[in-house]
């Protein structure tokens, strides 16, 4: 996914977030991610932009008792997925105890709807949130796709479908249109990097912030994106700074302007960058206008509008900036290309 400056706002309305709800269900595996989806939404209506995510908690029956007793009631029917006129996400999520228990009426019904769906790319796609998975595999639906699950289901997981490639000491694996998550909190990892591919990665650090929960990516990922890279702390002055450099990194910045937008002087500031971020105000923002240029020059733009789009006072800063980072070739010749390492 190219990286953007400006928040992405997806052409085909807000996607429709299944939550699958039977007894037991834990809690912490669907509150989470439906916390960070509800976050961003409010992030985005405080841009004056309409909602990205409908979320809809649904199951066999109206009302279901979760995983630490309390009950959840006017539970939405399973709906039907046939002929799907936005993206739909059907989240599967685990449940106590040492194996899946899928032999109620409840849950036969459920497993009923789930080989039902066809999933697709873009259109229907499932997340499995820890021993979701499991509940994924006795529908079928994990066949020829890499997952990954709690350590204590892995065994459990590759039983139910030989047929997957079962994944250990993963964060979460993608394998579109399926997408999986090892645990409890990863499962709010997944989420976020699902809200940072739909919505940008600079509003996805805005809700971890919002949460107060570092935001990463999963060790299968190849490379970390520049929007996300130095976001793995909780100081909310520095996440403040940086969330308007990554907003807006073509603007005139400094460390005093800097400085002024965290509430703070410029000494204390490149002081909380070094501690939190591991890196001076400076060169973080130049890396995130090395970025916007690459992701400009990729879009077709040549070297002296992509200079200026990302922030840099001429082409020879830009080329400058990119040598500096250890980028391979020259500016003009990153068109087209992936992005260097």
């Amino acid at each position: 996914m190219a990286e953007k400056s400006r928040l992405n706002t997806p052409a085909d309305g807000p996607v429709d977030v299944h939550f699958v709800l039977l007894d037991d269900s834990l809690i912490l595996d669907w509150a989470g991610p439906a916390e960070a989806l509800r976050i961003a939404n409010q992030c985005l209506r405080g841009r004056g932009l309409p909602p990205a995510f409908a979320l809809h908690f649904v199951g066999p029956q109206v009302q279901t008792r979760s995983s630490v007793g309390a009950f959840v009631t006017h539970l939405e029917p399973l709906p039907d997925l046939d002929h799907p006129g936005r993206p739909q996400w059907v989240v599967l999520v685990g449940q106590p105890g040492d194996r899946v228990a899928l032999d109620s009426e409840p849950a036969r019904a459920m497993l009923h709807w789930l080989r039902g769906l066809r999933l697709a790319e873009g259109c229907v796609e499932l997340m499995c949130i820890c021993a979701g998975a499991v509940i994924a595999a006795h529908a079928g639906l994990l066949a020829g796709h890499k997952a990954t699950t709690h350590h204590h289901h892995l065994d459990e997981l590759r039983q139910a479908s030989p047929d997957a490639e079962v994944l250990a000491n993963r964060v979460f694996v993608l394998d579109a249109p399926v997408f999986s998550s090892a645990g409890v909190t990863t499962g709010l990892d997944l989420t976020l990097h699902r809200i940072a591919a739909r919505l940008g990665p600079a509003l996805a650090a805005e809700v971890a912030q919002t949460m107060v929960v570092a935001l990463r990516r999963g060790p299968q990922d190849p490379e970390l994106s520049p929007f996300l890279n130095h976001r793995h702390h909780l100081h909310p002055v520095v996440h403040r700074v940086q969330d308007a450099v990554s907003q807006a990194p073509q603007e005139d910045w400094s460390v005093p302007r800097m400085a002024e937008c965290g509430h703070t002087s410029p000494r204390h500031l490149g002081r909380l960058f070094e501690e939190h971020a591991g890196v001076s105000p400076l060169a973080y923002l130049q890396q995130i206008r090395l970025a916007v240029a690459q992701a400009a020059l990729r879009s077709g733009r040549n070297v002296t509008q992509a200079a200026q789009m990302a922030g840099f006072s001429s082409d020879a800063q830009l080329r400058r900036a990119w040598h500096r980072h250890g980028h391979e070739g020259a500016p003009a010749q990153t068109t087209g290309r992936a992005r260097p390492h």
